[in-house]
């Protein structure tokens, strides 16, 4: 079996939540206790940090790695979805697991896999387990996919648990309210295991209050424990301020990420560091250097990133910028920081998938943005001609592409070079940007 052959495998066989939806979601954790006792149970021999929220989440763990990394511990790393390549989900001190390591794990299990059927997610997640077992890594952080309670990576009994924030997202499976939708959230808090809360909303801390308690899980509110000011972008880089409210303590920083948004994702995650401080010891130069390298330590894409196009004739080509925001409070947090950037006149690429709140949105965008609608290349995907016509009745106007690349070139050609191109909506219309190659 070639690579090629093990992810068609995958794709073909299991269904799959990124390309169909909900169809796809296998609530419990039956089958992936099935597939880890199958593999030696190896949920139970690493420590781990569990990551949980609507947003944020992703790029806190890949900062938690990055820190943990430049400390000098062997670090696994979990996320989902992917961008370009499957392989890049599963990562040992950044390194992508290699190809040939995901054909002898599916050649290895394809009889249990095909005796439980379980779906891609949960045969992911034990590979990923397999994978940091084998590696014997120091510290595991691991990105819940969806929700919490019900999440395949909830087989784990970690370190810390972790939960960023708490918005409108997947509500067709976790509720339609922000305490029911905390509540699946706060299904990772395990007996005894202290949980940070990266916001503390009204509608969210007492379910996470009552949790907790319950568990006797110590909970610590990262803005209790941590501040972080903006103090200005220079080169791509944010400049940060962090006072540690609870040890007269301060850091100067320069993060990787330069979205404004990631100022409340590095509170979670300093926070965090803290709450493991003896377990974990971090110094303040790790956190240095662990945000500044983020990018290039975890390959972490898609946040506030500026996109390089090859140029042609000594043409000046306006900048852009790619983002996977894809619902309500990320697409609020994205633009505040895009009103932050000089620029003339404002070109939005984007593209939605069917599930998502539509009209929770359209608030939130200019009407004097030039519009470009596409979709991304899988079913979920909302046809780029009924977001079109759906964005015309909230004064947004924009023309129909049949793909990203083609509307963002159109884009291209429209715009001037003092003007801003965003690509975003979808993760997957980002995943589909040819110059994120």
């Amino acid at each position: 079996m070639t690579y090629s052959e093990a992810v068609s495998y995958l794709y073909d066989r299991l269904p799959v939540f990124h390309r169909v939806g909900a169809t796809a979601y296998k609530p419990g954790l039956d089958n992936t206790l099935a597939l880890l006792a199958a593999l030696g149970e190896p949920h139970h021999q690493f420590p781990s940090i569990h990551v949980a929220g609507t947003n944020g989440k992703g790029s806190t763990s890949h900062l938690l790695a990055s820190i943990y990394q430049s400390a000098g511990y062997r670090v696994g790393l979990y996320t989902s979805p992917h961008l370009k390549s499957f392989t890049e989900r599963i990562r040992v001190n950044g390194q992508a697991i290699d190809e040939q390591a995901v054909v002898d794990f599916v050649v290895a299990n394809q009889a249990v896999i095909e005796q439980r059927s379980p779906s891609f997610f949960e045969v992911t997640v034990a590979m990923a387990f397999d994978r940091f077992a084998r590696e014997k890594v120091d510290l595991a952080i691991v990105e819940v996919g969806l929700g919490g309670r019900l999440d395949s990576t909830n087989v784990i009994t970690p370190d810390l648990s972790v939960i960023t924030n708490i918005g409108f997202d997947h509500t067709d499976i976790l509720g339609e309210t922000l305490p029911l939708i905390a509540a699946e959230k706060a299904g990772i808090i395990k007996p005894g295991v202290p949980v940070v809360i990266g916001e503390r909303h009204p509608e969210t801390w007492p379910v996470f209050d009552a949790v907790a308690a319950r568990q006797q899980a110590p909970i610590t509110y990262a803005e209790t424990v941590w501040q972080c000011v903006d103090a200005g972008l220079a080169n791509g880089i944010r400049l940060i301020e962090a006072q540690q409210l609870d040890a007269d303590k301060s850091l100067s920083l320069g993060l990787a990420l330069p979205g404004l948004y990631q100022l409340q994702n590095l509170q979670t995650v300093l926070t965090s560091l803290a709450v493991l401080s003896s377990q974990w010891p971090v110094s303040d130069e790790a956190i240095r250097a662990g945000c500044a390298s983020v990018l290039s330590q975890t390959g972490l894409r898609g946040r506030f990133q500026t996109i390089s196009i090859p140029q042609s004739d000594n043409m000046s080509l306006p900048l852009v910028i790619a983002d996977t925001a894809h619902n309500e409070p990320g697409l609020r947090a994205l633009f505040d920081t895009v009103y932050t950037v000089p620029h003339e006149q404002l070109h939005i690429v984007m593209g939605l998938v069917r599930e998502k709140k539509v009209a929770a949105i359209w608030p939130l965008l200019p009407d004097d943005a030039q519009y470009y609608f596409c979709a991304a290349q899988l079913p979920r995907a909302l046809p780029a001609a009924e977001l079109a016509e759906t964005a015309m009745r909230h004064g947004k106007i924009g023309a129909v592409y049949e793909d990203v690349n083609v509307a963002l070139a159109a884009a291209l050609a429209r715009a001037t070079p003092a003007d801003l191109v965003l690509v975003t909506g979808s993760t997957y219309i980002v995943a589909e940007l040819a110059p994120l190659d």
